[in-house]
This record gives C-alpha cells, sequence and structure tokens, in this order.
C-alpha cells in the first residue's frame, strides 16, 4: 500500500552534532543542530522485531517515514531525532518501497522512560 501525504501526520526534527566554535585550548565544540524538521508518519515495531533487533529492557523502537529530499538523504545512525519532547536515536535509515527517492524509513530507539 503505497504512503499517502495524509499519513504524514507528525512533526520531528532530525539533528545533526555539528562543530560551533573552538575553545579556549583549540579544541572542537560540538553541538547538536537541527538538520530539517519534516512531516512523518511513526508506526512503533512490535516486541519481537525488537527482540529480533537485540533490544532489551525499557526501551521504545519506532519506524518514522519522511518525504525523501536531498538533505534527507544525507542522514546516517549518527545523526539522532527529536520528536515529542524525546531524542530517538537513529539505528538504520532505508528507503520504502514506494518508488525511488520518494520516501525513507527511520528506524529509531529511545528509553520509555523518557
Amino acid at each position: 500500500m503505497a504512503i499517502t501525504a495524509q499519513e504524514l501526520d507528525r512533526r520531528i526534527t532530525i539533528e545533526r552534532e555539528t562543530e560551533t566554535g573552538r575553545n579556549e585550548v583549540n579544541e572542537p565544540v560540538l553541538e547538536w543542530v537541527a538538520l530539517a524538521t519534516v512531516w512523518a508518519r511513526r508506526r512503533d515495531a512490535s516486541d519481537g522485531e525488537r527482540e529480533a533487533a537485540g533490544q532489551v529492557g525499557s526501551t521504545l523502537m519506532s519506524r518514522f517515514v519522511i518525504r525523501s529530499t536531498s538533505t534527507t538523504r544525507t542522514v546516517t545512525p549518527v545523526d539522532r531525532l527529536n520528536y515529542s519532547g524525546a531524542t530517538w536515536n537513529i539505528l538504520g535509515l532505508k528507503e520504502t518501497e514506494d518508488g525511488r527517492n520518494r520516501f525513507l524509513e527511520i528506524t529509531a530507539i529511545r528509553d520509555a522512560d523518557q
């Protein structure tokens, strides 16, 4: 089933750690900076999928589908996303089956107690 724009009903911010300056001993100062704020669809992973991925404990794994753009195609697991006040670590990213360069699926995880 094809993804429609109406299904992208959540706002997420993709963040990238970026050098924002240098400290007094010339070491880089790194901060998380917003790369893009986009509309997304969120689907929680099942318990079986979490176990297969080796995720145990009080964590929540979800898949976020976003539009594929020149910016979102640069996202990697070293980036992170922010959704509803919680920080999510990106586990993986792939194209969806809806056609080349239309949508991307981000698998992300966060602590369940956030």
